[in-house]
């Protein structure tokens, strides 16, 4: 199921920072980095190779390749940058408009050499240097996805992706004709008591179940989906994924789960779209998954109410 069309962002350069990929103005020209601030910043975005990589304190064996630090159990995939506001979550679906030309050579790519995976991440607009006048952005929260569908169209197609865990870009390797990145595995840190977390897992499975009741029970346009993002998100999270790469790339069971509260709601205000955004920052940026699951459990509880409220407004206006 999908959520909603999107286009990527084209952004204008690239660096990379100990905690971030930061995209900044670029040229052509050189290869040379200049230091920014804690970060290095690389004028040179039309080159195919970015010659530096920070480990992000993952403890992973790492060797020289051809200039590159490399590290085992990485992936090397299609990056696509979407503006803040569009940050994806694991279990999360997305249906995305793809018709610029480097867009489709990406899928393509993806479809055919790198089993329906690539990169979603989103660009935070940050300041590099006073002197400077030109955008920069930090690149983050970084999710690993797989290709469900995709529907041929007369101008470009329709791709539906769906979110699988979160990643750490620590290297760009090419930026033509589409930004090609390496990544590394982001999980929770290993949970030290399993039966408190099995309890919670629990909790927000039947609070979950509790909100989809309610959501299809709210009045729906004609072309409303039969299944909720709720339930199609959970249903995903409760199943092992098969996916063709390193288990390492696949979250807990409770992790996937965790996610899978943070789910657009048909009928949902503008403020209530805006704080959806807000929650799944925080939950992106979390490393313990019993704190996760706190938090989309209150998440939960909060929109129980809400749905609650919309439909006895609904029930009296019916009347």
């Amino acid at each position: 199921m999908s959520c909603c069309i999107n286009k990527p962002f084209t952004p204008t350069s690239i660096a990379v920072t100990p905690s971030s990929v930061l995209i900044s103005n670029i040229t052509h020209n050189s290869l040379r980095t200049r230091r920014t601030r804690g970060s290095v910043a690389y004028p040179g975005f039309k080159t195919h190779a970015v010659n530096w990589v920070c480990n992000n304190g993952v403890g992973l064996s790492k060797k020289k390749r051809y200039g590159f630090v490399v590290f085992a159990g990485f992936l090397e995939l299609p990056l696509l940058p979407f503006p803040p506001d569009q940050v994806l979550v694991p279990s999360e679906t997305k249906t995305l408009h793809l018709f610029e030309a480097r867009y489709l050579k990406l899928l393509d790519e993806c479809l055919f050499k790198k089993k329906k995976l690539f990169v979603h991440f989103v660009l935070d607009p940050i300041v590099v240097s006073s002197t400077s006048s030109e955008a920069s952005f930090a690149a983050r929260y970084g999710c690993l996805v797989v290709i469900d569908k995709v529907e041929q169209l007369d101008v470009g197609a329709l791709v539906t992706i769906r979110g699988i865990g979160r990643v750490t870009l620590v290297k760009f390797a090419k930026s033509e004709p589409f930004l090609e990145g390496v990544v590394l595995p982001l999980q929770d840190n290993v949970p030290q008591n399993e039966s408190e977390i099995s309890s919670k897992v629990l909790e927000l499975k039947e609070a979950l179940h509790g909100l989809n009741s309610l959501e299809i029970k709210l009045k729906a346009g004609k072309d409303a989906p039969l299944q909720t993002q709720t339930a199609n998100s959970l249903e995903w999270a409760l199943k092992e994924p098969s996916l063709d790469c390193e288990e390492s790339f696949i979250p807990s069971f409770a992790e996937r789960v965790s996610f899978s509260a943070l789910q657009n709601m048909s009928g949902s205000t503008q403020s209530e779209m805006l704080k959806l955004q807000e929650e799944k920052l925080k939950a992106m940026d979390m490393k313990e998954t019993e704190e996760r699951l706190e938090f989309s459990l209150s998440f939960v509880k909060n929109r129980v109410s809400m749905t609650a409220a919309k439909l006895a407004i609904q029930s009296l206006n019916m009347k």
